[in-house]
Formats: C-alpha cells, structure tokens, sequence
C-alpha cells in the first residue's frame, strides 16, 4: 500500500496511476514513466507492442536507467518484473525510493537513512513527549508525524490536545492534514501498519516520512520554482545564497543544541533498551514457568482419540507457540549485547539484568523447557504406539466392515428396480450383462463376509471394550447378505423373460431405421435446395435453375410411395406392441426421426415446389428485362465511342493544317466546337440508361467494350481539347496584335511550327 501510494504521488503528475504494483509495472511502461518523472530525465523510446519480449525490453531499459545512476540491482531481472513475482517489484520500488527519495537526503555530514533520521530527530527535538530513534516503534503513537506537521505548519494541528495514549486519532490526523493541506497522499494505515503491529514496516516509514522531508525541505522556496519543470539554477543560487548569509550564524547554534540532544536522546534510548530487555525477560520466563508442568503431565488416555489430540496439541506449540517465543529470545540477546555495546561506546558502566533474569538465567531456564519438550514427545510416541496396538484388532474389523458397507449401499434398491419394464432391447442386454457383473462381484464377496464374522468372534472371545456395537454391527451386514441373494436371483428371471419379449420388435426397429434415415436426408436435401437463395446473372443461367427443377419434380410420386413404406412399418411396430401390451416407453434405438417428422417435411416440400416455380418465373422475367437493358446501352455506347475517338482524330489534323487568317481559323474551330456540344443531349440519355443499369445491379455487358466511364473521360477530353485548340489560336492573336507581326509571318512561324509537330508525331520516342 505505501509503495503503491508513493508511486501514484508521482504518476499523477504525468496523469495516470497504478492500482496493482505486482500487475501495471509487468509491461515496463509505467515503470519507465515514474522514473522519468521523479528524475526529470528522458528514457529510451518504449517498444509499444504486447509480446513478452517487448516487455523485457521496456523493463530492461528502466533497470539500465537505475544501473546508471549507480545502484547495484542485486537479483533483480527484468523477467521477475515481467512475471509479476511480488518481492522481486518490491524490493525494486524500494530501490528506486531509496535513490531518488532517501539517498539525496543530507543533513549535518549524514545523508540517506541517517540524514533523515538526524532531520527527524532536529524537528522534533522541541517536542518533550516525542523521541525519535528510528523508523518503526518511535512513530507508533503518531505524535512524531504530528510534531512534523506542527513544527513546519503550526496552524494545520492543534499540538496541544493531542494525547500519547491515543495513538489513533494522533495518526488519522496527521495523515489526513498530510493529503489535504501538504499534497501528501496516505500511504500508511493507522490500523494494519503502525498500531495492530509489534514493529511497524520501517521501509513503508521511511518512505512515508521521506515525503515530509521533501515537502518541507522545499516549502521555502520562490514561486516560480513550482511552475517550472527545471528552474534557472543562477536564481536559485542567488536566493537561497540570502539564507546562508542570514542564518549561518544561527546554524551553528542550532548545531550545537543538536549536538547536545543527540547526547540526551542516545541515553535515553538506553534507558528504553534496559527497561525493554527487562519486561521482555520477565514476559519470557513466565512463559516458560507456565508451560513446564503442561509439558510434564504424563496423565494417559484410554483411547487413541484423545491421545492423538494431545499430540496434536504438542504439534500446535510447536508451530504457533513456541516459534514466536524463540524469535523473542533471540531478539533479547541481540538487544543485551546492543544495549551493552551502546554503554561500552558512551563510557557508561554495564548493563545488569534483575536477580534471575540474566541471559544465562534465562538460558538454564530454555534448556529446562527443552528437556520437558523431549521427554513429552517420547511419551506421548510410545503412549499411541501402545494404544495402536490394542486398537489394531478392532480397526481391521471396522476396515472390512466398511468397505463391505460402502459396497451393499444402494444395492438392494438397484436389484428392486423396475427399469427394465420401460428399457429397449440394448438396455434389456446391457442390464442383463451388468447383472451377470453384479452376480459375480457378489460372489467374490462372501470371503469378506465369512473374515468380518470371525474378527467379530474373536473380539467376543478377547473380551474387547467395544463388543457389544461390534456384534450389532456384524449381524446387521450378515442379514443384508441373505436379503441381496434372494433379490438377485428374482431379478436375473425378469430380465430374462423381458429380453425375449423385446427382440420380437427390434428387427421392425432396425428396418424402419434404414428405410427412415435416407429418405430423411432426401427431403432435407430437396428443402434445402427447394428453399436455396439462387444468383444468377444470365438468361442462360435462369433456364438451367428451370430445368433442374422440373426434373426433381419428376421424382416426387416414387418419393411418395417410399414414404407409405417407411410408415407401414411403423404401424406394425405399433401393432405388435398393443398386442402383447409391451410398455414401450423408450423410442427407435437406431433412429431419431419420428413418422411425425417425416409427414412434416414432407408436407413442407410439397408446399416449397409451386413457391420455387414463382421464384424462378420472376427471375427469368427479371434477368430478360436486364438484357433490354444491356442491349439498349450497347447500342448507344458502340455509336459514341467510335464518334468521339473520330472527332479527336480530326481537331489533331485542324489544328495542324488550318489555313486562312488566324479569325477565319477561330471562327471555324468556334463553329467545330458548337457541333460537338450539341451532341451532348445522346451523351446525357447514355447516362440515363447506365442509372438504369446500376440501380438493377448490373455489373457486366457483353454487347460491348465501351462502359460509362470511358465515354465519360473521352467527352471530357474532347472538350478540352477543342477549347485548348481556340485558346492556343486566341493567344497568336493577341501575341500578332502585340508584336505587330503580319499574316505572312504568322503563316510561316506555322508552317515551321507545323513541321516540328509533325517530326515530333513521326518519332515520339526519339527523345
């Protein structure tokens, strides 16, 4: 949770957010994001794809970007991170924090953890009831983030109300002022991280409390240094180089204040150790004193139960007592020889324990516990030895019993089951084959029955404790067997005698079957095609769809005969089974398909003929109407292409030989140019009748090469080009006006002209 909070402390400045850190950092783009973020440095261009690859990719330049700021990744791979192995993304994230939130931090000659301790320790010094000594039990009562708030922002927390003893409300408040007034998001939870456990996660602390650190440390700074992504070093340098001059003096008083406290905190950090070791001691021996006579006990049971349950008592303090009281002891030795460490650095005298609660007093006091441990396992082992023992006779009759019991449940009520009064002729088979099972299981049996008679009689005769459930038991299973031999063989005469019955008819069964099942893919067949959606472009292609329907229809009076075949069988069938009142309940075992479904479908393809016949009427009428129409465009289109392609060849040989002035020229062409668009009104009824043509969906026409777009683009052309040719004898009017060029000079500048273009026509590819 605080890892994840201090993540989104930071994505949300690029807009986005994690809501899993094992799952969102897997594809590495995420993770390049907050490492851009919180270094305000540009990485590699991520691989955008979603293969595995492009993932380890993506991870792979994030662990490069971390390598080269001078963090060793020991055991971390960019796979882990792609797999989503939870302690593996942890343990990179508190990386990350470390280098990028904890590492830079520096005050008095310490930086990193220490640093932040030391700024901790100097915020808070003012503050009786607070005593920072590291970052897990010395926040527990939430006065320390409270004391940073006051200290910094006096005006978000009233100091005074707040209580040591209340160490819920102390956190909820400093949490919730954090978020709201210090943009600080809530990575801790009062409950699950810092009270409900004995040493809160010092790694989620520093996180958290590194987050005070950089809000306060730069609370000082100059307006524009927010809005900025990178602000004007020489500005800053020139502003805060003020402060040096007017605090230095101050500084080194506050140093030395510090220096003082520090003292003041380290003894009274021993006093907390010597006070800790004590209540630790006498919490660990009185344990110990309480489970010794547990552990002594050696009271037997009667029976292997209650045995068993103090085994399994012992092996519940093993595994949830005992390890938590192991991890104490060794805790308590390591705080001895700390706290005695701590003295012998501050030339304080040595640390000695209470009477009795030295570390060899407690030692001695272990080793007793451990002796009482062994001697109760051996005895509680050769206790259950002995009552196995005893018990084995009557568990091996309880085993047999069982097993026999698990076997006979439900087979009384299977061998009075009346099934076979409504199964076919394969179950009637089946059942009799599972029946002949049945009887040899049952004779495989009797041994079981006979061993589980003579351990009863021998437990009589031992005279064992239990005797009386035993034989009660052992008569019940006896009296069972008699009744499933009775039952058995009633049941092997009534499947007999019902298999005889039932063949007379599954031979009208199989024949029905056989008939049944073509003449059944025959109907669906003809609804299929009856009912088949046709496309058909061509009167060919219509005539073809017609003939081949009047040749199935050809077929039907034979079908209709095969139809009355198939049913009289059924009939038969039907017949025979009202005669002998046979209880048919089952249907046809070789086939699904009913008299019932037959006459249905059969009723349906004679009801789909007369309704192709219209289908293929209108199609043929409709595809004769689409010729007209092919025929009509094609005679149209095959007299106006070949007219435009003349009408190009022409104006090409006008405006190479045109004689006469240059207005008799532009008149003529003028004149030309008026008969080609009178032909336009044959060009708009072509169009006409190609609308036609695509509104039917005709796509194709074989009465000629021409479409509507080719005589759309030669109009075009032919257009253009007559207008380009007056243009080009306008401009030598205007060009002759100008210049003052007479006609005989025109003349021969176009006879030159004339001569090029037709060099240049003769051999167009000579350039």
């Amino acid at each position: 949770q605080t890892f994840t909070a201090w993540c989104n402390s930071h994505l949300r400045k690029a807009g986005t957010q994690i809501e899993n850190i094992e799952e969102d950092f897997r594809d590495g783009l995420k993770l390049m994001l907050l490492l851009e973020v919180i270094s305000g440095e540009r990485l590699a261009k991520p691989e955008r794809g979603k293969m595995r690859v492009h993932k380890i990719s993506n991870v792979n330049k994030a662990l490069d970007f971390i390598a080269s700021k001078g963090v060793k990744l020991v055991s971390i791979g960019a796979e882990e991170i792609v797999d989503g192995n939870a302690k593996m993304t942890l343990g990179m994230i508190w990386t990350i924090i470390l280098r990028f939130a904890i590492q830079d931090i520096s005050v008095e000659e310490t930086s990193a953890k220490e640093g932040l301790l030391l700024w901790c320790q100097r915020k808070t010094a003012p503050y009786k009831n607070v005593n920072i000594q590291n970052f897990h039990i010395s926040w527990k009562d939430g006065l320390g983030f409270c004391a940073l708030i006051h200290r910094h922002r006096p005006e978000l927390i009233d100091y005074g109300k707040l209580r040591k003893d209340d160490p819920y409300t102390n956190l909820n408040t400093a949490f919730d002022v954090a978020e709201k007034y210090l943009d600080i998001p809530k990575m801790l939870d009062a409950e699950a991280d810092i009270v409900g456990t004995a040493r809160p996660d010092e790694k989620a602390i520093m996180t958290y409390v590194s987050s005070f650190y950089h809000a306060f440390s730069g609370a000082q700074k100059l307006p524009d240094i927010i809005s900025t992504l990178r602000p004007d070093e020489k500005a800053v340098m020139t502003y805060v180089s003020c402060y040096y001059h007017a605090f230095s003096g101050a500084q080194k008083a506050e140093t030395a204040a510090n220096r003082i406290c520090k003292v003041l905190a380290v003894n009274q950090e021993n006093e907390r150790l010597m006070e800790d070791y004590e209540m630790l001691a006498t919490d660990l021996l009185e344990w110990i004193r309480r489970t010794i006579p547990w552990l002594e006990n050696r009271a037997p049971e009667n029976t292997i139960l209650a045995m068993q349950q103090k085994l399994e008592d012992f092996r519940d303090y093993r595994r949830l007592h005992k390890p938590p009281k192991v991890q104490e002891k060794c805790q308590l030795e390591i705080n001895f020889n700390t706290l005695q460490t701590k003295l012998r650095l501050s030339n304080r005298p040595a640390f000695m324990p209470s009477e009795g609660k030295m570390v060899s007093d407690i030692n001695n006091a272990w080793g007793s516990l451990e002796q009482a441990e062994k001697g109760y396992e051996e005895w509680l082992l050769n206790e259950i030895r002995r009552l196995e023992r005893l018990d084995h006779l009557a568990e091996k009759f309880r085993q047999k019993a069982s097993i026999h019991e698990a076997w006979t449940e439900g087979k009384e009520k299977m061998l009075q089951e009346k099934d076979f009064e409504t199964a076919t002729l394969s179950e009637i088979k089946a059942l009799l084959k599972k029946h002949e099972a049945f009887e040899s299981d049952l004779a495989a049996h009797q041994d079981r029955v006979e061993q589980i008679a003579a351990i009863a009689q021998e437990l009589n005769e031992l005279d064992y404790y239990d005797s009386p459930n035993v034989n009660a038991r052992c008569q019940r299973i006896c009296d069972q067997w008699d009744t499933l031999g009775a039952l058995t063989q009633k049941r092997r005469e009534s499947l007999e005698r019902t298999e005889k019955l039932l063949e007379t008819i599954d031979q009208l069964y199989l024949e029905y079957a056989k008939r049944a099942a073509p003449f059944n893919n025959w109907m669906e067949g003809a609804m299929e095609d009856l009912q088949d959606t046709f496309i058909v472009h061509t009167i060919e292609e219509i005539q073809g769809l017609t003939m081949a329907h009047e040749q199935f229809k050809a077929t039907l009076p034979e079908a209709d005969k095969e139809r009355q075949a198939i049913l009289g069988i059924h009939n038969e069938v039907t017949k025979i089974v009202q005669t002998y009142h046979v209880n048919m309940a089952g249907t046809n075992p070789y086939t699904t398909i009913s008299p019932e479904e037959i006459n249905n479908k059969w009723d349906k393809v004679r009801h789909l003929v007369p309704q192709r016949d219209d289908a293929l009427i209108e199609e043929h009428a409709r595809q004769q109407h689409n010729e007209r129409l092919r025929n009509q465009f094609a005679a149209q289109a095959n007299v106006i292409g070949p007219w435009i392609q003349t009408k190009m060849e022409e104006i090409g040989r006008i405006s190479i030989e045109m004689h006469g002035t240059l207005e008799d020229q532009l008149s003529h062409l003028r004149e030309y140019e008026k008969s080609i668009v009178n032909y336009k009104p044959k060009i708009d009824q072509l169009e006409g009748d190609h609308q036609l043509i695509q509104e039917v969906l005709i796509f194709d026409n074989k009465h000629t090469n021409y479409t509507m777009e080719h005589i759309r683009v030669g109009w075009e052309q032919l257009l253009t080009t007559i207008a380009r040719t007056i243009n080009e004898v306008e401009n030598q009017i205007l060009t002759r006006d100008a210049k003052g060029i007479s006609q005989e000079q025109m003349n021969e500048f176009r006879a030159s002209f004339n001569h090029f273009d037709r060099v240049s026509n003769q051999n167009p590819h000579s350039s």
